[in-house]
């Protein structure tokens, strides 16, 4: 086994969108097992690919990238190779952490004009876009090429065949208050992690309604985002993808914040620093 069968192991798991996190030895003294350099791919179902050195290092850096992976946050373990960790000549080790393929899964319904832009903007944020449309003219690879997945069918035979977790977002743009509450009721029927419709408040009230008589719960109920997107004041489908998108990276990395302990886009400065300007080029 080479890094080369590491690297295109790599590169399979990133075009299936399978999250995996890369292990590497940063630093090592002593008689350590592994030296700098050494990598092991960790699969998101704990198989691996490579090694760090074997023992509870490894059984340790296991378990460590599989919470990376949910995370999304890099890190960075220490070990000292004492009996504890399976190892009796001494010696320390670093290894660094770093998950992939955490993108979130989109599925737009509607494949319409802001179908297609949605789905634009949010493959390139790093979004893996599933669009359903039941129109073979909007549903094809030519009408939406950033799509990663085409679905030609009705929201009630989609949901058949796709697979809908926590980490999945659903946004519905559909045609019509039809097709759109069948989206609806078929998303409140997954685990998908954010719901959201395209629509005006008097829609929301519509559709709310509608989910009461047929026994929706108010749990249910609550997690329907309507209508979706930030209040940008948005108007073309151009700038309506801008505010959805951005409530999807708004809601995809809160979870990262608080792991981190500090808000994307913004660092601690220490108390009472003085702020400097970048120097003149």
């Amino acid at each position: 086994m080479t890094d080369l069968d590491i690297y295109e192991e790599l590169i399979r798991l990133t075009r299936a969108g399978t999250p995996f996190a890369l292990t590497t030895v940063i630093a090592s003294s002593g008689s350590s097992p592994r030296k700098p350099g050494a990598k092991m791919l960790v699969r998101d179902d704990g198989t691996t690919l490579g090694t760090v050195g074997g023992g509870r290092v490894e059984a340790e850096t296991v378990q460590a990238a599989l919470a990376a992976m949910t995370t999304g946050v890099p890190l960075t373990l220490p070990f000292e190779l004492t009996e504890e960790h399976g190892f009796v000549c001494g010696g320390a080790l670093r290894v660094y952490i770093e998950p992939h393929g955490n993108s979130r899964r989109l599925v737009m319904f509607g494949g319409g004009h802001v179908g297609k832009a949605v789905t634009e903007l949010a493959a390139g944020c790093g979004f893996h876009v599933t669009v359903v449309d039941e129109r073979p003219e909007m549903a094809n690879r030519q009408a939406i090429p950033a799509a990663a997945d085409i679905i030609c069918a009705t929201a009630d035979n989609a949901f058949a065949t796709l697979t809908v977790t926590e980490k999945t977002a659903i946004v519905i743009a559909t045609t019509g208050h039809d097709l759109d509450f069948q989206a609806v009721r078929g998303a409140l029927r997954t685990r998908a992690g954010f719901v959201g419709l395209l629509g005006s408040k008097r829609k929301r009230e519509v559709l709310l309604q509608t989910l009461e008589r047929e026994g929706f719960s108010t749990e249910d109920r609550a997690r329907v985002v309507t209508p979706v997107g930030l209040a940008i004041g948005a108007e073309t489908p151009a700038e309506i993808a801008v505010s959805i998108v951005a409530q999807l990276v708004q809601e995809r990395r809160s979870h990262a914040a608080a792991s981190v302990g500090h808000t994307p886009g913004r660092r601690d400065v220490t108390a009472d620093g003085m702020l400097q300007a970048a120097p003149p080029p």
